[in-house]
């Protein structure tokens, strides 16, 4: 498995970014101004994650995921090193990333990574997002924010 950035001929893989984050008109808007880069092997995409400038010398992954089927393999973390280590090639001094308050799995991968959690986004889930979401049972409210200096 390698991961490249996505060129820009290529499509985004719509399915896998909406598997992160269901708001179609928010992850166009940050496709949109991010870098997108993909897992890929034999020439499948099995996951994806844009990484985002926000403020001077940080940069956040705004959207992460792994095709269902590749759950569980490690890619995820493969993911989340291959974009602190471009942030750190990149100069970026911060790197930051937010989850659901259900996201259990996430977070513990996230913290497994060096971030560790700096805030709460009360209310996030609520304010922009239409339809309730539930992951792990849970209804998703608040975005649980996670920061890792480089």
């Amino acid at each position: 498995m390698k991961i490249r950035e996505l060129r820009p001929e290529e499509q985004y893989p719509l399915e896998l970014f909406l598997l992160a984050d269901p708001n179609q008109k928010l992850v166009e808007d940050y496709i949109g101004r991010g870098e997108c880069f993909v897992a890929e092997e034999e020439g499948s995409i099995l996951g994806e994650y844009v990484l985002l400038p926000t403020r001077p010398e940080t940069i956040e992954i705004v959207n992460i995921a792994v095709a269902e089927h590749c759950h569980g393999k490690g890619i995820g973390k493969k993911l989340v090193n291959d974009a602190i280590k471009r942030a750190k090639e990149r100069g970026y001094k911060t790197i930051e990333i937010g989850t659901g308050n259900s996201s259990v799995g996430q977070l513990a991968l996230y913290q497994k990574c060096g971030f560790r959690i700096v805030g709460v986004d009360r209310d996030f889930f609520i304010r922009h997002y239409d339809e309730e979401i539930y992951e792990n049972g849970i209804q998703v409210i608040d975005m649980v924010r996670l920061s890792q200096d480089l």
